[in-house]
């Protein structure tokens, strides 16, 4: 199974194949809004902002298996980060990142890259890099902020 064999339903309830991203470099973020962590989605809207016309996205996934910091619904996490971050990145219904009903997404990037933990994820904004090929590239811990991941998503930016 590859990257692009995987779909996961936007927080409007459809259905995204992650095939439609093929060409782009990819940061894939397990996200929540009550988090020390959660002012992150504004450095990531701006490497989004930086970088999308180059063949970059981010996809944000909520989670809130960490402190229930994520409790809301759907539409609560899509109007909060629109009203206090301005997203405009993708963001995809709540999911699992650890456990048995790990979202198949997040089961792929911990197998491609372990962490700390070894495949488990330890907290909110951990965070995956993609290649344009779907390659998992590598994973970041939550307090690494993403401005400091903007050299590595430019050496892997189409030219």
């Amino acid at each position: 199974m590859s990257f692009y064999d995987l779909s996961a339903k936007l927080n409007n309830g459809k259905e995204k194949k992650l095939s439609d991203f093929k060409g782009k470099v990819l940061l894939i973020v397990n996200t929540a809004s009550e988090c020390g962590f959660t002012p992150q989605y504004q450095g990531l809207q701006e490497i989004y902002d930086r970088y999308k016309d180059r063949g970059f996205e981010v996809l944000g996934f909520p989670c809130n298996q960490f402190g229930h910091q994520e409790p809301g619904t759907d539409k609560d996490i899509q109007s909060f980060c629109q009203l206090n971050y301005g997203v405009t990145f993708p963001i995809f219904a709540k999911v699992d990142v650890n456990g048995e009903n790990a979202h198949p997404v997040f089961q792929f990037l911990k197998s491609e890259k372990g962490g700390l933990l070894g495949d488990g994820i330890k907290w909110n904004f951990t965070k995956f890099l993609v290649d344009v090929e779907g390659n998992v590239v590598d994973r970041y811990a939550p307090q690494t902020i993403p401005v400091r991941i903007a050299g590595d998503i430019e050496k892997l930016l189409p030219t």
